[in-house]
Parts: structure tokens; C-alpha cells; sequence
């Protein structure tokens, strides 16, 4: 009955397209004559583009593509398609009044007349910047997971490889693999915690002190301020002073009752650049002599932390000592995936 009234009534047919035009505010529907100059706006395309009814009427719709597409001739394209094939598709950056950006899906079509003649075009647009933001934002982390998989795996090879390299038996390498690769699971676990975008300096020892034993003990001394690590820097703390609290314990201050390690950090200021010095220090344990080949910590050691700045090693008798002095921001860089490449 309805679309029996419908057909028989030209003007109900104009309200009833008329409320369907304007009840679908989700979309952009626009419809230009063949100057490309803007017939219909609905009160989807006012509330995506901001342009009033009013003000846009009678205005070239052109003014909605970004200049470097009507320069490409991007407009002229989706007509030339919609009047070839039917519709011209439409998968791009737009304009709004304000100039802001959207990115749009949608399509271009040909209005014909009841004989046929092509009076015009409808664009039909929907914004899809959420959704586009959304993979983007997916593909990000795909590959910073691929990144940080790749780079697990080939710390784990390193570890695997070189404790065979220096165990002097199956059980000690299976223990000095099982070791290392806990130190790096439990960084992973705290920087899993803040989001991946770091840790301190001072949860790094904390955790290094709970994982051997040692964070009750009078002997491991741990002092210094404030300081963030990005996550490249907290991963690569915690394998060298794994590395180093193992060494002292076997070889070091750590191996004598009476032996203290002594971990200070500080901040030095430098205009628009700070830099870190890290001390380790031994002392009160057996005589040192200098290793007569690099082990597997040494390397360790010098490959990790020269990534980040200046390292020294003094086997003096008294006691091994490390230091690096590196710029902050350096140590502080929150992009791993990057950092790696």
C-alpha cells in the first residue's frame, strides 16, 4: 500500500529519498552537476566535512580532495570510471573545512536522467580513519613483535652458543644457559610491566640482586639516582650485571667472605646533554689477574655495553672495575624495534 502510495505521488517520492538522504549521517552523500559543483549535501557530509548546507551549495565539491590528488587528476579519474564502469572507487585522504585530514571509502556514480543523459554524480563517502588508524596501528606492533622476536632468538643463540663454547662439561653448560637465559626472561618480565617503554636503573639491579640471592646481603651495594632505561638498555643491564655478579661470586670479591661489590651510578649535566657514569667496583677478594682469553662475559660486557658509550675494564689486584660513561639519551630511547636496525 505505502509503495503503491509512493509511485503514484512524485512529490512523496521526493520526502521519502529526502529522509532517507538525511537519516544516513553515518555517510557523506554528496551530488554535483557535471561542472562538479555541489547539488546535494546531506547532514552526513555537514557532520564528516563541516561545511553547512548552505555555504557549500553551488561550490566546487573538489574542495574536499587534497591538492596533491587534483593535481594527480584524481577527480577527473573517478568520473571518467563512474561513467565507464558504473562507479569510481574511492580509498583516500579527504579535506574538511577546517583542514584537518580523514581518510574515506567510498564510491562515485553517474546520475542519469529518466532517458538516459548523465545530469550528473553522487559521492558517497564513509569515515574510515579510525579503522585506518587502527591497522596502522596493528602493523606497528606486528613489527615491532617480529623485531623483538628476531632479537630474543638471537640473544638466546649468542647464550647458547658461546656458554658450550666456555662450559667445561654438559651440566655446566646446561646451568650457565639456564642462568643467562633466566636473567633476560625476568628483564623481559619487567618491561613487560611498564609497556615496554622502560624501566630504572635501580629496579635492573634490584632484580639482578633477587635472582642470585644476594638482595638481603650486606655484600652487594647498589646507590644512585633516578634514572630511566628504554628498553634496549634495561635488557642489555640485565644480562651484564647477570655476567658480572656470576663472575664475582665464581672468580671475584663475591668468591670471599670478606668481599663487597660496589654498584654507584651518577648524572653528570652537560648542556642539552647528560651523561651517566656507571661504576662497578670489587673489593676485599682474592688477588685479580687479568683473563688470558675473553670469556664469554667479557665479550658480553664490551659488545653490549659499547653500543651505548664508553667502557673501560681495569683487572687491578685490589679488584675488577667497570665503567661506562655514556650519553642519557641514548640510554633512554624507547623505540627497541628501531634501536636494533
Amino acid at each position: 500500500m505505502m509503495m503503491k502510495l509512493l509511485s503514484s505521488s512524485s512529490r512523496s517520492r521526493e520526502r521519502f529519498l529526502e529522509a532517507i538522504l538525511q537519516s544516513a549521517i553515518e555517510y557523506a552523500i554528496i551530488s554535483t552537476d557535471l561542472d562538479g559543483l555541489v547539488t546535494t549535501w546531506n547532514e552526513g557530509a555537514r557532520r564528516i566535512l563541516g561545511w553547512e548546507e548552505a555555504e557549500i551549495i553551488g561550490k566546487p565539491a573538489a574542495v574536499i580532495f587534497t591538492q596533491e590528488d587534483l593535481q594527480a587528476g584524481i577527480v577527473q579519474r573517478e568520473m571518467t570510471a563512474a561513467l565507464a564502469e558504473g562507479h569510481g572507487n574511492d580509498e583516500r585522504w579527504h579535506v574538511r573545512k577546517d583542514g584537518s585530514l580523514f581518510w574515506a571509502s567510498g564510491q562515485m556514480m553517474a546520475l542519469t536522467s529518466d532517458e538516459g543523459e548523465v545530469e550528473g554524480f553522487v559521492k558517497i563517502l564513509r569515515d574510515r580513519t579510525e579503522q585506518r588508524e587502527n591497522e596502522e596501528r596493528q602493523r606497528v606492533l606486528m613489527h615491532e613483535l617480529a623485531h623483538r622476536m628476531k632479537n630474543t632468538l638471537a640473544v638466546v643463540q649468542a647464550i647458547t652458543s658461546q656458554s658450550f663454547r666456555s662450559a667445561t662439561s654438559m651440566e655446566d653448560a646446561e646451568q650457565s644457559i639456564s642462568a643467562r637465559i633466566n636473567a633476560y626472561s625476568k628483564a623481559h618480565d619487567i618491561l613487560l610491566q611498564q609497556n615496554w617503554l622502560g624501566t630504572s636503573m635501580a629496579t635492573i639491579v634490584e632484580a639482578t640482586a633477587i635472582n642470585l640471592g644476594l638482595e638481603t646481603s650486606g655484600r652487594f651495594k647498589a646507590s644512585g639516582p633516578a634514572v630511566e632505561l628504554g628498553p634496549q638498555a634495561a635488557l642489555c643491564f640485565s644480562l651484564v650485571l647477570h655476567e658480572l655478579v656470576t663472575n664475582a661470586s665464581k672468580y671475584g670479591a663475591l668468591s670471599a667472605d670478606t668481599g663487597t661489590v660496589e654498584i654507584e651510578w651518577s648524572v653528570r649535566g652537560e648542556v642539552g646533554a647528560p651523561r651517566l657514569n656507571f661504576n662497578w667496583q670489587e673489593v676485599g677478594g682474592p688477588a685479580v689477574e687479568a683473563p688470558s682469553k675473553k670469556g664469554f662475559g667479557t665479550r658480553l660486557v664490551n659488545s653490549s655495553l659499547s653500543a651505548f658509550g664508553a667502557v673501560s675494564l681495569d683487572y687491578a689486584p685490589t679488584g675488577f672495575m667497570l665503567r661506562l660513561d655514556a650519553p642519557l639519551q641514548k640510554l633512554q630511547y624507547k623505540n627497541y624495534s628501531d634501536a636494533e636496525e
